[in-house]
């Protein structure tokens, strides 16, 4: 029994000196910590700022509160991360909105603003390995967030609300984050509103609480997500909440849009598109469905929201479009589930969703996938790349038009069995990550058993028109 004392207040000697024992008389050093800044960015070859270095980001729980009528938004954002080197000092992508304090796993941290980052330095360095919170309080008028090449995203003032919404770029704009798709996280969201205002986000709606005038919405998106897919909608909105497969569904319209209307009769039929689309990619791979429609000129595009789209009212001010709708579910697999390894990827995000489109207008009774082919086919300018396309060339059509003739040129080529099981296998093994154009080869051709390499190069890098496969 001594000699027991004896032993462990030994061990316990070794741990305070910081050293181990693995058995008696042996001791090892702890390793050297080394502990530097986290890089200012991704280094993605189109947006070498976006995003930061040195941590992985688990989970954001935003605590938030926004007044329409002074365009005020406040609240803390509480960001859960490991740190993935040793740190000294970490960034994340934050701008416009002053921030007050910052806070390190409970203990103050110093904050510095360098144009659209807030450097954080906590009181110790943190090591590799190690998961740490960050806490920032913050407050303001957001901002949109302008570029010269790609237009306006972020935060918007409505008449009613405000909108958070934009591609590549918009998070940054209404909450500190590590920006970037490489990044996927869960999200834990609460927003107080005026009462009388609705508050969507994505994910699982959450109870709703009314007091002093305001109602706070709860969402929670648990699984991982890009942060360009995160939003806000606040406004006068009609909101219908069902379920749909065991899961919430819920469909939001704006008060301006008039009831049963084409946007009401196209929201609809979203459960149907998703049932169909999940025949053709595999199981739906989220916890929520359902759909948000704005009614606001500045939004003249429809964005893949994780689990709940937003589409601009453009889309339906004229006619019922539902090949809108199963472009952006059809993203929920390709782009949301399966995310970018870098921006230059992005025909493997709309290629697919583009692709969705004529398999859903065959199915609707339209013209045959094969007839929406070859007019494409016809109408293309084969001088742009669809792969590596260039910073200004990620919205083009062709990203999105020849990203689709590629995938259905790869369909008669390797047939439909392979061609579909290379679908639902690719969702399968990728779900919930990243992935580039050489990953999807390299299992294209697994799963086809043929090589490839030469298609892909004429199909979505070459500048002539390739032969059609028969």
């Amino acid at each position: 029994m001594t000699r027991g004392i004896v032993a462990v207040a030994a061990v316990a000697a070794l741990a305070v000196a910081g050293c181990t024992s693995d058995e008696p008389g042996t001791a090892t050093t702890a390793p050297k910590r080394n502990f530097q800044p986290g890089a200012d960015g991704v280094g993605d070859p189109y947006f070498p700022k976006y995003g930061n270095g040195g941590y992985d980001v688990r989970n954001y729980a935003l605590k938030l509160k926004y007044d329409p009528r002074s365009d005020e938004l406040s609240g803390t954002a509480t960001v859960t991360a490991v740190a993935t080197a040793d740190l000294s000092r970490f960034n994340l992508d934050f701008s416009g909105l002053s921030v007050s304090s910052v806070s390190v796993n409970g203990k103050p941290a110093t904050e510095a603003r360098e144009e659209a980052e807030l450097v954080v330095t906590p009181g110790a360095g943190i090591a590799k390995d190690a998961e740490f919170t960050v806490e920032v309080a913050y407050a303001g008028k957001p901002a949109p967030i302008q570029s010269a090449d790609l237009g306006e995203g972020g935060f918007l003032h409505t008449d009613d609300g405000a909108i958070a919404l934009g591609q590549p770029e918009s998070a940054s704009s209404w909450f500190p984050v590590n920006d970037h798709p490489t990044d996927k996280a869960t999200y834990d969201i609460e927003i107080a509103v005026p009462q009388g205002l609705e508050a969507l986000s994505n994910g699982v709606p959450g109870e709703k609480a009314d007091a002093d005038g305001w109602t706070t919405w709860k969402w929670s998106e648990k699984v991982p997500m890009a942060s360009y897919l995160a939003y806000l909608a606040i406004g006068e909105y009609r909101v219908e909440t069902s379920t749909h497969n065991g899961k919430p569904m819920v469909i939001a319209i704006p008060e301006s849009l008039p009831e049963g209307g084409d946007a009401e009769d196209s929201m609809a039929r979203t459960g149907e598109i998703v049932d169909f689309l999940e025949t053709q990619f595999g199981p739906y791979p989220f916890e929520a469905y359902g759909g948000v429609v704005v009614d606001d000129d500045r939004i003249g595009y429809a964005l893949e929201t994780q689990s709940r789209p937003v589409y601009g009212g453009v889309w339906f001010k004229q006619n019922r479009n539902l090949v809108v709708v199963a472009h952006e579910l059809a993203h929920q697999w390709f782009g949301d589930s399966v995310s970018i390894a870098q921006w230059k990827d992005i025909w493997l995000n709309e290629g697919f969703a583009s692709y969705a489109e004529w398999l859903w207008t065959e199915k609707d009774g339209g013209p045959s996938v094969q007839e929406s082919f070859q007019q494409e086919y016809d109408d293309t300018d084969w001088q742009n790349p669809t792969a590596d396309p260039g910073r200004t060339g990620i919205f083009s059509r062709a990203v999105y038009k020849r990203g689709a003739l590629t995938v259905h040129a790869l369909r008669l080529t390797i047939g439909d069995d392979d061609f579909f099981n290379l679908l639902k296998t690719w969702t399968a093994e990728k779900r919930n990550g990243n992935a580039a154009t050489a990953d999807f080869v390299t299992v294209a051709e697994r799963v086809s058993g043929e090589s490839l390499d030469g298609f892909f190069d004429r199909w979505l890098i070459g500048d002539t028109p390739p032969e059609i496969p028969r």
